[in-house]
């Protein structure tokens, strides 16, 4: 029987329609929570993503759309989950990326993934965390990137909001170490800085990088260049690190990042 011990507790996954976000959204449901989704698809794919969640055991689940690039969006959607049940965790996963040289990205995609990758959880954390600290008991997870501690070409923007969510993640931290107690579980911030993860997004790589061989081969082409370990991560792992880190004996780890990456932050 699965440990039900979100059961009273309700969670905010952005990004979490599909992929990792769609992964720690069930993931949460099945400790109990109350889950609010919130992302991008077709009417059937929020609906196959409101079912996934609910199969998974949550307690209730709800999509609420914001565009992430607007302020004034983000804050109604948090006002509109409080109405609907206190927000106690808050997982910032949703992200975009664009990969060109620096001198030829569009000042329009640097905008927007500023905004949807780093300012937009700057506005989920600073209308949901008083209300956390309040209650002596929150859990903010920003899913940053490896490439929140380390560089790639090509990525200027994208790296520059993963580095910067890692610095508001430390900030806030700080700033709410010492809300709520042990026995309540206290307030704490922190990131998960995944490598190369298996979505669906990468799969047309992976078929690129086969030349005649398995699926593994092309796993390991693909990742060999970064990542030691030579295999990708699932969205579950990333699920599973985001709910112990909910955990009331958690309480005390605050203002970390967490890399799942086969080493590669370690060369």
């Amino acid at each position: 029987m699965a440990d039900r011990f979100l059961a009273p507790r309700t969670a905010l996954v952005t990004g979490s329609t599909s992929g990792i976000g769609l992964a720690i959204a069930c993931g949460l449901g099945s400790a109990g929570a109350k889950v609010a989704i919130n992302g991008l698809g077709m009417p059937e794919q929020i609906e196959a993503a409101l079912q996934a969640v609910r199969d998974a055991g949550a307690a209730e689940v709800r999509h609420f759309g914001a565009d992430l690039r607007d302020p004034e969006q983000i804050e109604a959607m948090i006002m509109a989950i409080e109405a609907w049940s206190p927000l106690d965790i808050l997982v910032n996963n949703a992200g975009i990326q664009h990969a060109v040289p620096l001198a030829e990205m569009p000042t329009q995609k640097w905008n927007d993934i500023l905004a949807i990758n780093l300012s937009a959880a700057f506005h989920t954390m600073r209308v949901a965390m008083p209300g956390m600290a309040a209650r002596g008991y929150g859990r903010v997870v920003n899913i940053a990137s490896v490439h929140g501690l380390v560089a790639s070409v090509n990525k200027a923007p994208y790296v520059a909001s993963k580095f910067g969510i890692v610095g508001l993640s430390k900030v806030a931290a700080l700033e709410y170490a010492a809300s709520g107690s042990r026995d309540s579980g206290g307030i704490t911030v922190n990131c998960i800085c995944p490598g190369w993860v298996e979505t669906a997004l990468i799969e047309p790589q992976i078929e690129a990088r086969r030349n005649g061989g398995s699926r593994d081969d092309g796993v390991r082409a693909l990742v060999a260049e970064k990542q030691p370990s030579q295999r990708m991560s699932l969205p579950e792992d990333i699920a599973s690190l985001t709910l112990w880190l909910c955990r009331r004996e958690a309480h005390n780890v605050t203002g970390a990042s967490f890399p799942i990456d086969g080493g590669w932050t370690a060369q």
